[in-house]
């Protein structure tokens, strides 16, 4: 989004209606109020479709199909914006989707167009996201894990995540090695994929309702014993990772795991707790 930025395809601060036509966008409410940086740095306001019950409940009952994520927007027909456009900021996944789907209006393929410049331009040989040959298909993918009764012993629901992965865009569906998840970081920070200008404007904080610098323009803002970072991080039903720079350390830290993290539970926290573990051996 970003770089359409810089190349004048688009501009943060104009309404998302200027980029998506009405048969996406009249299913949103204050959708004419809502920007594209709104979108980036999530104080649109805009309703959750990941938690919109009937969504959910779709998606268990055709647990290993793959289908249009676009028609998730038709479930928040109707739903109330969770507050005003720019007033707070909270994570929501209909963000990402709808930036995935300006970049379409635009580019014709916004996968096709990540491929070029970012994952050729940064040599990314082993990211796959959607129009990737194969794409799913790796024999080597690792099998996903969800401690669904949450008794500590995990059950095998790798064909549900995988039909997950395959169905997001925008806000899932890039599977990749650390060493190439590390090599996106690094090339972002180093100057290879944004200007200087539009890198800073990305770091540029919005703040949580506590006053605490949170997110940018699609990086999480970091801070833990006195040192801060950026990266980002992400939860799904049978896996979860964890993206991060610290510029005081000049430390990249990558961790994922291949067990479930969105719902909490025995192993969910014991994840977290070795990812504290792991944090504090490296940074302090």
């Amino acid at each position: 989004i970003l770089k359409l930025y810089e190349d004048g395809k688009l501009h943060p601060d104009a309404a998302i209606t200027k980029y998506l036509p009405a048969k996406h966008t009249r299913f949103l409410a204050n959708a004419e109020k809502v920007t594209v940086r709104m979108l980036l740095n999530h104080t649109s306001g805009l309703p959750e479709y990941s938690e919109n019950p009937a969504f959910v409940s779709y998606v268990m009952l055709h647990p290993t199909m793959v289908f249009d994520i676009e028609n998730a927007l038709r479930y928040l027909e109707g739903e109330k914006p969770q507050f005003e456009p720019g007033q707070r900021h909270r994570y929501c996944n209909t963000n990402y989707l709808l930036l995935s789907m300006i970049a379409d209006e635009i580019t014709g393929d916004h996968a096709a167009y990540i491929d070029k410049i970012i994952f050729r331009k940064l040599g990314l040989k082993n990211t796959f996201y959607r129009d990737s040959p194969g794409y799913l298909k790796y024999k080597n993918l690792v099998h996903s894990y969800w401690d669904v009764l949450n008794t500590g012993r995990p059950a095998d629901i790798t064909p549900l995540q995988i039909a997950n992965v395959a169905t997001l865009k925008g806000d899932d569906g890039i599977v990749c090695t650390p060493d190439d998840a590390v090599a996106f970081l690094r090339g972002l920070e180093n100057g290879n994929l944004l200007k200087p200008s539009t890198l800073s404007e990305m770091k540029t904080w919005v703040n949580d309702d506590a006053g605490k610098p949170v997110y940018g323009l699609g990086l999480v803002h970091y801070e833990a014993g006195g040192l801060k970072g950026f990266g980002h991080s992400g939860g799904g039903i049978g896996a979860g990772c964890m993206l991060i720079y610290v510029p005081e350390k000049k430390t990249y830290i990558f961790m994922a795991t291949n067990a479930g993290t969105l719902f909490g539970g025995i192993l969910a926290q014991k994840a977290d707790a070795m990812k504290n573990e792991i944090l504090a051996a490296l940074l302090f």
